[in-house]
């Protein structure tokens, strides 16, 4: 008779092997439904009663929401800030500033954006979780790590984490002085090259997750518009990174112009993104 009066999954949704979204049917007729981005972002679970017109969120408790807040709003900030230094330093590129200048901004924006991906990755591992049999979420114990590879958002924040970390070796290495090409190469344009696609997947993943599917367009949410303006910037700094090589031929950047554009423009839509992103919380 238990097991007769726990909620039943009625539907999975996702994208690939990625389950974004759960629809659960109670015995007495209502539903209630779990969705990846939505739960760790607001902590909440959308539930409609047996012959209810309207569906309510059903919250976690204060505790955690407190907690997902406070990790949202570090995340935001430091995009933003990282945004910023990022646009700043592109800036001063086109200005006709020395490399120094720019170098600068870049490393330390870098540090806002390793922060920001860092928290992010926190705030999904540290999301409440809805427990077998109950319509309501659970808190988990406070942690520091996991390795949850078969969850879109463990793996999105993962890999736009891990980019962060590879762009950060470009960014370091592009205080060293007198490299040859193949130098420059391997060691500053490889790593950021590396660093885009990271993020470029990153922001694929988490298109699937808010449009539970491949890709989609969903004006009316702020989880779109956060994901959609950062996949934007990510685009634009693959472009940076892909005319920023130098070639042998030329010893020159393919085109420094673009580069320069690119970046700016990219920065500016990371800062966009973390400014909305401020406004997706609890």
């Amino acid at each position: 008779m238990h097991r007769d009066r726990e909620p039943r999954e009625e539907l999975a949704e996702g994208a690939g092997p990625f389950v974004t979204r759960r629809t659960w049917r109670s015995p007495e007729g209502g539903t209630a439904v779990w969705e990846s981005r939505r739960v760790r972002k607001r902590g909440e679970l959308t539930v409609r009663p047996a012959g209810g017109a309207l569906a309510t969120p059903r919250r976690a408790d204060a505790r955690t929401l407190a907690r997902l807040g406070r990790l949202n709003a570090l995340a935001a900030v430091s995009f933003a800030l990282g945004g910023g230094l990022f646009a700043a330093g592109a800036a001063a590129a086109l200005a006709g500033a020395d490399a120094t200048t720019s170098t600068v901004a870049y490393f330390t924006g870098g540090l806002f954006f390793t922060s920001g991906g860092y928290v992010s990755l926190l705030q999904t591992i540290n999301a409440p979780e809805r427990r077998p049999g109950a319509d309501r979420l659970a808190p988990v114990a406070w942690r520091w790590w996991s390795y949850e590879p078969l969850r879109i958002d463990w793996l999105g924040t993962f890999l736009l984490f891990a980019g962060t970390l590879v762009f950060g070796v470009n960014l370091l290495d592009s205080f060293l002085q007198g490299l040859t090409v193949q130098q420059a190469a391997r060691l500053v344009w490889a790593p950021d090259v590396i660093g885009c696609v990271l993020f470029l997947v990153s922001g694929q993943l988490a298109l699937a997750e808010v449009c539970h599917g491949p890709s989609g367009i969903r004006t009316r949410d702020l989880g779109w518009w956060v994901v959609a303006v950062n996949l934007l910037g990510s685009g634009l700094f693959m472009l940076a990174a892909l005319t920023a090589l130098v070639t042998p031929e030329l010893d020159a950047p393919v085109s420094l112009a673009v580069s320069n554009w690119g970046t700016l423009t990219g920065a500016l839509c990371f800062t966009a993104a973390g400014v909305l992103q401020g406004f997706e919380h609890p």
